[in-house]
């Protein structure tokens, strides 16, 4: 059977509606993963494509959307089917019709309500992927100790086994050693993350409905999350003071927000090369004025 007959068998078992797939079309994507959208029958699906060995990273996305749609907090594509061919893996999600404009302050109060569902742990049920890159989610009650292992640690490793040693390693280590500072009077909860909120990861539904989609879902500080969104911009004022008038965010974060965009730093780093060393120094040198 093709790549597309088992797709359209796959979304007949999942919805129980047996109809043609036709209208395959590219929706442009990433640079991870290839975009189309397809109909079967009068339905539209949007489909992520990319080579077998990925299965097991769509199938985290997908546990990520569920337990992102159960927090009921903002719109999130729901994901209807995933599975491989032998050749390539896929993801079948609800197509949303995005390109609409909507209120940034709706999207920092659904973002605010989402923090707000919280567990006993930091981590998750299962590891999944920052971009391309393993990410790991084994639980842990100390979030310190989950953030300097799992996150700081994981990508400083990486680093050195992609070539990136020296000052990097150096400062790196300092900054495993000293960065428990920043959290001295602060203990955050262990709240539902989105985990890779940047701008290409949000839009409006043409209906102006906001909706995050493409997550690295774990429990974590929300303040990752905010910070995320710092890094690239993208986001109004009107989103931030929406969701500060919320749930409001610890004086501290000012500081602590460069610490968790060095995990991202560290991951593009990783994953695109030297254009990001210099930032992920200057990031390192920063904190490590403030700790020492």
């Amino acid at each position: 059977m093709s790549l597309w007959g088992n797709i359209a068998a796959d979304i007949a078992a999942a919805t129980g509606k047996q109809a043609e797939l036709s209208g395959q079309v590219s929706a442009g994507g990433g640079c991870i993963n290839q975009a189309m959208r397809v109909n079967y029958g009068d339905e539209s699906y949007f489909v992520k494509l990319n080579m077998a060995s990925k299965a097991d990273m769509f199938a985290a996305e997908a546990l990520g959307l569920q337990e992102l749609k159960g927090s009921q907090a903002l719109k999130i594509p729901e994901p209807v089917c995933w599975g491989d061919d032998g050749e390539s893996a896929y993801l079948i999600l609800e197509d949303l019709e995005l390109g609409g404009r909507g209120d940034p302050a709706a999207l920092g109060e659904g973002l605010a309500a989402m923090h707000r569902v919280t567990r006993q742990q930091f981590g998750w049920d299962t590891d999944n992927t920052i971009g391309s890159t393993l990410q790991m989610n084994t639980r842990d009650h100390d979030w310190v100790t989950f953030w300097r292992e799992q996150r700081l640690r994981f990508q400083l490793e990486l680093a050195a086994q992609n070539g990136h040693g020296g000052r990097l390693q150096s400062q790196g280590e300092k900054l495993l050693d000293t960065f428990t500072a920043l959290f001295t009077g602060y203990s955050p909860e262990a709240s539902l993350l989105h985990g890779d909120l940047w701008s290409g990861n949000y839009a409006y539904t043409r209906t102006g409905e906001p909706t995050i989609f493409d997550p690295a879902v774990y429990y974590g500080d929300r303040e990752t999350d905010l910070a995320m969104t710092e890094l690239f911009g993208g986001f109004d004022s009107n989103f931030y003071a929406a969701y500060r008038a919320e749930y409001p965010v610890d004086p501290g974060y000012g500081i602590r927000k460069t610490l968790y965009n060095l995990y991202h730093i560290l991951n593009h780093l990783n994953i695109f090369g030297d254009a990001y060393r210099s930032q992920a120094y200057r990031m390192m040198d920063s904190l490590l004025s403030e700790l020492m």
